[in-house]
């Protein structure tokens, strides 16, 4: 088995070289760095090396500066976001003994860190904050910029689980619900009958059970409000309701069932005023948009919307909202419950193939990798190779397929055609190439209906 050779974030920081270009002024051009217990000498030179070594690799590879640097105790990552601006992301490796050492696993250890992995997280980190915030090049006034940027990743780089990570940080893909024809066309009637009652909201995403069902938003600007969701809202959301159900109280489980805002007024009855309502960057279309970032939950459903920024929210517009959503959404959830409770979910055994397949097109995710609650240790091995497959496509070409068997029995298998991905994982004793083809035939046929390629 091979071991998560990560111990934590070694450092982390922005900077962009044009802003002092004078010897003794080096501290100007860093915009954020930490751990803050290092002192500046040791920010100054982290910086320094980071700049020598992207431009020293220009100069071979004057169409893109390098990713990654490798060393025995660190791994650093780097990513250029907007022009002359550069975030870098250091991993601080487990440290290996002299004798496994000796033995020659230090370079096994070396290889569990994937590159791919770690640059989409670093990316993501990226991308999370311009969600709020905009881009570095929005804010002319740098001690604005810096601030800015201290207040976002003081606590988002306190939510990272580098240790977690995998390659479906590199997917951040979007888990959809697909519904009956019927049922999906009383989702969009609500939708368009909300834009058109508040002109206001000019886009709308609609959610069940943490899985999108309609989104007006571009693919890539929900690929990032998705992952704000998954990994921040619904959790925490769920954990609100689960706290409510505990402690057993007909008013507060009552209250949970009804719609309420969970990102809005929390409380309609009492509020006087709307309070802080979010505002959230979108990119995709004609250009930038900033936009008020609400959402009203009922049972399962979330509906997130999206309001124009320059209107001033009072509590009325939100009692109208409440009012509407109360009257026209209780049919809807209904209909998605009484749809889903009717699809048969076969939960995974241990000896269950485990698949991935991502649409970048769409930008859909399907995946039973994480189905248990503790993965075997081939399971999990199965899984790096997955991220390692995926690595390769740029050489690949644009269709291809990769088979890969491990020394455990597992056959790791990975498959792309017309942007789509498909990656299987099952464990097959004494099977031959044609057995393990068949097998990935029929899991298409069962889990994607289809969506995908066969053999003819």
């Amino acid at each position: 088995m091979v071991t998560q050779n990560i111990s934590g974030l070694k450092n982390f920081f922005i900077f962009n070289p044009t802003l002092s270009t004078k010897e003794g002024e080096e501290l100007q051009k860093i915009l954020y760095y930490y751990p803050i217990c290092d002192n500046t000498e040791v920010q100054i030179k982290n910086v320094g090396l980071v700049e020598g070594i992207i431009q020293f690799t220009d100069t071979f590879k004057p169409t893109s500066s390098a990713s990654s640097l490798h060393t025995n105790k660190t791994r650093q990552l780097y990513f250029q976001p907007e022009k002359n601006y550069w975030m870098v992301m250091t991993l601080r490796l487990n440290q290996i003994s002299k004798e496994r050492n000796a033995t020659g696993d230090a370079e096994e250890l070396e290889d569990d860190i994937q590159d791919n992995v770690y640059e989409a997280m670093l990316k993501q980190a990226y991308y999370m904050y311009r969600l709020f915030w905009g881009t570095f090049q929005s804010v002319k006034d740098l001690s604005t910029l810096k601030m800015n940027i201290e207040i976002f990743y003081r606590t988002y780089l306190q939510s990272l689980k580098l240790p977690q990570a995998d390659i479906l940080n590199v997917f951040c893909g979007i888990q959809y619900l697909p519904l009956d024809k019927q049922t999906f066309l009383k989702v969009q009637c609500f939708v368009n009958l909300l834009e058109s009652t508040f002109p206001i909201v000019p886009h709308t995403a609609f959610f069940y059970n943490e899985h999108l069902i309609w989104s007006g938003v571009e693919p890539s600007d929900m690929q990032v409000i998705y992952q704000y969701l998954s990994t921040s809202v619904f959790p925490a959301n769920l954990e609100t309701e689960t706290q409510g159900s505990s402690r057993n109280s007909s008013s507060t489980l009552s209250a949970l069932q009804r719609g309420r805002f969970i990102i809005g007024p929390s409380n309609l009855k009492l509020a006087k005023t709307v309070g802080k309502i979010p505002k959230v960057y979108l990119f995709g279309g004609s250009g930038t948009s900033e936009l008020y970032f609400v959402i009203y939950k009922m049972s399962g459903a979330s509906v997130c919307l999206f309001i124009k920024g320059d209107y001033e929210l009072t509590v009325d517009f939100f009692k109208e909202l409440n009012e509407f959503m109360n009257f026209n959404l209780v049919s809807v959830v209904s209909s998605i419950t009484e749809y889903s409770s009717r699809e048969v979910v076969t939960p995974c055994s241990e000896t269950s193939p485990r698949f991935i397949y991502f649409n970048k097109l769409n930008l859909a995710l399907k995946s039973t990798v994480h189905s248990d609650i503790k993965p075997s240790a081939a399971i999990k091995d199965s899984v790096k190779i997955i991220a390692d497959i995926n690595s390769l496509i740029p050489f690949l070409g644009s269709t291809g397929e990769s088979i890969v068997k491990t020394m455990n029995d597992y056959w790791v298998i990975g498959k792309t055609s017309n942007s789509r991905e498909f990656y299987i994982a099952l464990q097959q004793k004494n099977a031959s190439l044609i057995d393990i083809s068949e097998e990935v035939s029929k899991l298409c046929e069962t889990e994607l209906k289809g969506i995908f390629f066969h053999s003819a």
